[in-house]
């Protein structure tokens, strides 16, 4: 096992880490949409927010040796359901290689955020 951190990406606000690679995988914690520079969330619509996880996630898959293409799972929670086709639009421009995903609307997620992002990547 083998923690993958990078200053590309917001440091975890809590006892775990960005990622982890493990037997040929690499588990990405959810992120949100903070940017990473000042530790700000800089955007409180859903397509910016959604632009700015994936753009984190681009930057734990990159450290740990391998990209977004290679994602082979997504789980993405939603504040909202209604934004759902919003987040889609966005999302679908990233994870070009139609990872299998489960996306759930949830009651709350961190700093008041409207999605998190969480990956399992082959390396």
């Amino acid at each position: 096992m083998e923690y993958v951190e990078t200053n590309k990406a917001p440091k975890a606000i809590g006892p775990y880490s960005q990622g982890i690679k493990s037997n040929g995988l690499l588990f990405v914690s959810g992120q949100i949409a903070i940017n990473p520079k000042n530790g700000k969330i800089e955007d409180w619509t859903i397509e910016g927010q959604t632009n700015q996880v994936c753009r984190n996630i681009m930057e734990i898959c990159k450290n740990a040796k391998t990209s977004i293409e290679n994602v082979v799972k997504t789980t993405c929670f939603l504040a909202n359901i209604d934004d759902f086709q919003r987040f889609n639009e966005v999302y679908q421009a990233y994870f070009t290689g139609k990872p299998a995903r489960s996306c759930v609307a949830v009651k709350d997620l961190p700093k008041g955020v409207l999605c998190e992002i969480e990956v399992i990547a082959e390396l």
